[in-house]
């Protein structure tokens, strides 16, 4: 479909906006359509975790068609945990059930927590998974919420560029809305590098107390703790407090072996 200004072909209508994260893209040529997708839509903040063929890489810029810029801005990851470290909000789109509780979100909904949370300073990343099977749940467990997309229950399986530009539609309708936001209750919500620090030093603690055992239920246990947490949406402050009550727990033990 023809239509394209291309002096406007940077414009970012909502001047801040969503990251677009590919976790482990399988083809150049999807890489290109989503980004394509992406400018469509307003959005250039690409990054890529740990893309299979190789970045940069020459299909993804043919098929881009004119989304080049987005291609150039793009930034490679080695772990999904590191390209969305940053984020304060941070939305997974599946298609399939998990075996954990989290908030869907439709793309429409998600367009709108989305532009509150920027509209009040916070920083959001979406998370688009392999296009044969989607997100991992060691992916979906850093995730606030989840977004499905309503569709046929016997054919709801999506392309990345079209996942992508559904997502990217509901944002471009909306972010040209004022958002109607109040300042933060409390406190700014806690990144995903903020959490992750946490939970590091809690499992380093339950490993060390035994708690994570069986050895083969060690992975389930630790995305289980994650979901628990990341669910309740924990601001920076709430984080700082539980830090303090994980030392505390810690200096007593200390202190008890110390007395023995």
């Amino acid at each position: 479909m023809a239509g394209t200004d291309r002096s406007r072909v940077s414009e970012n209508p909502g001047r801040i906006a969503p990251a677009i994260i590919l976790v482990e893209p399988q083809l150049g040529d999807n890489i290109g359509a989503a980004a394509r997708a992406m400018l469509n839509c307003g959005l250039t903040d690409l990054r890529l975790v740990r893309p299979r063929n190789g970045w940069p890489n020459a299909n993804a810029e043919a098929m881009a068609a004119g989304a080049s810029a987005v291609l150039e801005r793009a930034t490679v990851h080695e772990t999904t945990k590191d390209a969305v470290g940053e984020f304060d909000l941070v939305l997974a789109t599946t298609a399939r059930e998990r075996d954990m509780t989290k908030t869907v979100l439709t793309p429409k909904v998600a367009a709108e927590r989305m532009k509150i949370h920027l509209a009040r300073g916070g920083q959001v990343g979406v998370l688009f998974g392999p296009e044969r099977a989607g997100l991992i749940n060691d992916d979906v467990v850093l995730a606030d919420a989840v977004i499905n997309v309503p569709l046929n229950p016997a054919f709801s399986s999506l392309n990345l560029a079209q996942a992508v530009l559904l997502v990217g539609y509901e944002w471009y309708q909306i972010s040209g809305v004022p958002a109607l936001v109040s300042d933060w209750e409390s406190a700014p919500p806690a990144s995903v590098e903020e959490r992750e620090y946490f939970f590091a030093r809690l499992e380093n603690e339950l490993e060390i107390a035994g708690f994570l055992y069986p050895p083969n239920l060690a992975p389930t246990i630790r995305r289980n703790i994650r979901n628990m947490f990341n669910r309740s949406s924990l601001t920076d402050q709430e984080v700082r407090t539980l830090h303090g009550v994980l030392s505390a727990l810690v200096n007593v033990k200390r202190d008890l072996k110390r007395a023995d």
